[in-house]
């Protein structure tokens, strides 16, 4: 049995506490950790949490409670310090997605995390879904030929969907986008460029894009048009976007996690050359969404052997470089930004 101290509890890391750890049988809390009193109160109210459990800063949480595991679920700006003085007391780490705020940032916890021999993965909630999983299968084993080109959309209105965080730098392509884009690297391999556009439309509450397309190339010669807003005034696609995957002999039709708490297991379906669309079952699985990355996460804690969907820090500081290349390729009005430039700054 891990044992876990949650940094973090506001909105999201509340429902981490209330909706997200109980269910995962290998994982006990010990602490909770707030700077801010008025936020630590209000959750104590919300999920019933004795006095004891709960402390003001990390350092007094490690030196009062057992923990194997801290697990980050605070605002982008705050993972450094945290994820820093976790592994400092040699404690294996989860972080919320983004991973950092900038490149830097994760290549210093990446080598801490190296010297003091401890677990650092990111939070890519929309991996633990059965659907992205048939869809890697399907793809494996070439079974409607080799690919040729993808598209991905996504739609939400974010004004009517409560959406709080209308001053945050790329809202869309840093604190959403950044799923899709390591859902791409899982599913077909690493990105080598992308070409990006980004706008605010009219009447929109945000102080900065929530708006793109953006053209990704993948090493192997692949492209993926992917059109994202959360300022649509159409049909809402499912968190995990909508994709459509052409292929020599057909198309794969997927989509995954339509629900907030992402407890479905998503959709699939091969449509044969010129045939009609097929579903395709799927395997369900015993922890989805965020449960299924701190239950895969504590295995790999007790067993020393990460699993393949986990996203652990030098794999996902990739998905970050294509933040990173996207918002560059905004700024230069949609120019062909390369990742190995990216990574090598």
């Amino acid at each position: 049995m891990s044992k876990v101290v949650q940094v973090g509890t506001g909105m999201w890391g509340t429902s981490w506490a209330r909706d997200v750890l109980p269910t995962v049988k290998s994982v006990t809390v010990t602490g909770y950790v707030d700077a801010s009193p008025a936020s630590l109160a209000a959750f104590r109210e919300k999920c019933s949490v004795p006095a004891e459990q709960c402390f003001s800063s990390l350092r007094a949480a490690l030196a009062a409670v057992d923990c194997d595991i801290v697990l980050a679920a605070l605002r982008t700006d705050a993972h450094f310090a945290v994820v820093k003085e976790a592994l400092e007391g040699r404690r294996h780490v989860v972080v919320e997605k983004p991973f950092t705020t900038t490149l830097d940032e994760a290549r210093q916890l990446n080598e801490l995390a190296a010297r003091q021999n401890c677990l650092l993965a990111v939070s890519q909630n929309y991996r633990f879904s059965s659907a992205p999983r048939a869809v890697a299968r399907l793809l494996a084993e070439e079974a409607l030929g080799r690919v040729d080109s993808i598209t991905l959309d996504f739609r939400r209105h974010a004004p009517t969907f409560g959406f709080l965080y209308y001053e945050i730098p790329d809202p869309l392509v840093a604190d959403m986008s950044i799923h899709h884009f390591d859902m791409m690297r899982m599913l077909f391999g690493e990105i080598a460029a992308v070409s990006c556009r980004t706008w605010n439309p009219p009447d929109s509450p945000f102080r900065y894009d929530p708006a793109c397309y953006a053209t990704i190339a993948f090493a192997s010669g692949r492209l993926l048009s992917y059109r994202a807003s959360f300022m649509s005034s159409g049909a809402d696609t499912p968190w995990g976007g909508e994709w459509t995957v052409n292929c020599t002999r057909g198309e794969i039709v997927f989509s995954s996690r339509a629900h907030d708490q992402g407890q479905d297991d998503g959709r699939v379906a091969i449509r044969p050359l010129r045939g009609a669309l097929e579903p395709v079952p799927l395997d369900p699985l015993q922890y989805k969404d965020r449960a299924g990355v701190i239950a895969a996460f504590a295995e790999a804690v007790a067993t020393g052997v990460a699993s393949a969907s986990l996203s652990l820090g030098p794999d996902n500081i990739r998905s970050l470089a294509v933040v990173k290349a996207c918002v560059r390729s905004a700024g230069e009005n949609g120019a062909w930004v390369h990742l190995s430039d990216i990574l090598s700054t």
